[in-house]
């Protein structure tokens, strides 16, 4: 494993993502950890599940972080007529070539803002399934791989019920992670009239990296240790979701993987080439919660699924886990820089 001695472009990248997220930061107003969130997860090779009530900025966030880095970006208004064709693309014939001529969809940019994503029919949201999972899309026997950074930014309503279908598990449970903005503190939103009053800020917001750069960080976060410790600890947190008597559902398998690789990518954003309990801890909630279903008894006690991941968090004993071998376990390396 290379340390920060050797890893000299390591302060390049954290530079980077200081840029994209200063950008973002100047659309949402007070809103520093879904900035956060949101980068994390792009750094992880993941997908964000925006979820709020209207008018708090969810296409805005997502259309902040496609614009401040310098790739392609594609918008499906998810409509209860929108068809999976729409979305991955479909074979026309060709009557000059006398062959069939393969048009892309929506689906094939570097990221895809999917707006009221549970406004679409189940068999619409299913268009969504391979490509979020195996990065690439299968039409007519033929298979397309998708170009790389690949991410889904999806938003929906959970208020407004009339005309929506809800997501299926198996559709929730491939988004990494799932924010709500919530709203503004009176002085964000005082600045906010300031700022948005006149003109959106979306209009002057220029890229401040290529797709290539956010690539360079992807390849970074693979290389961040994880001790075995930390390992044990975000597995035994997934294992007591399912043996929960207040969960009907717990969370998956690839649950734990996504909670593994945000900590990782927590961790390099921090300015730190090991992940941490804590960096286990600050995501549980936003990468287990939206996966598990509560119980009938305990939807009439009230119960979140939030509120049950805490519980599990508090009873579950926290690792000391193993001090790496370049030393700087616990404190922060020369050069790093927190995000």
């Amino acid at each position: 494993m290379t340390t920060y001695d050797d890893r000299a472009s390591l302060t390049d990248l954290t530079t980077t993502a200081e840029r994209v997220r200063a950008s973002v930061e100047g659309v949402i107003e007070g809103k520093p950890e879904v900035v956060r969130l949101s980068l994390t997860v792009l750094l992880a090779e993941g997908h964000l599940l925006i979820e709020d009530v209207p008018g708090v900025g969810k296409t805005m966030l997502a259309k902040a972080l496609a614009r401040s880095i310098d790739c392609s970006v594609r918008r499906i208004q998810f409509t209860p007529d929108l068809l999976p064709s729409d979305i991955t693309g479909v074979s026309i014939f060709d009557q000059q070539r006398r062959d069939f001529e393969f048009k892309p969809g929506a689906i094939f940019a570097q990221i895809v803002i999917g707006d009221e994503i549970n406004r679409a029919s189940p068999k619409t949201q299913s268009a969504l399934l391979e490509s979020m999972e195996e990065r690439q899309v299968t039409i007519d026997g033929q298979t397309y791989e998708l170009p790389s950074p690949f991410m889904v930014v999806a938003t929906q309503n959970p208020v407004e019920m009339e005309g929506t279908y809800p997501l299926p598990e198996a559709q929730r449970d491939r988004f990494m992670a799932r924010v709500s903005i919530g709203y503004p503190s009176p002085e964000a939103e005082l600045q906010m009239l300031d700022v948005h009053g006149g003109v959106s800020p979306l209009d002057d917001l220029q890229p401040v990296a290529h797709a290539h750069d956010i690539v360079k960080l992807i390849d970074a976060v693979r290389t961040v240790h994880v001790a075995d410790s930390v390992r044990r600890y975000a597995v035994d947190l997934v294992a007591a979701t399912r043996s929960h008597p207040e969960l009907r559902l717990g969370a998956s398998p690839r649950a734990t993987l996504h909670l593994l690789r945000a900590a990782k990518a927590s961790a390099a954003l921090s300015g730190r080439e090991f992940a941490l309990p804590d960096d286990v801890q600050a995501l549980a909630v936003a990468v287990l919660a939206h996966r598990l279903l509560p119980t009938a008894q305990a939807q009439l006690n009230r119960r979140t699924a939030e509120s049950v991941v805490l519980e599990i968090m508090q009873r579950t004993p926290v690792p000391a886990a193993a001090q790496p071998s370049n030393g700087y376990f616990g404190q922060q390396p020369p050069g790093a820089r927190r995000l």
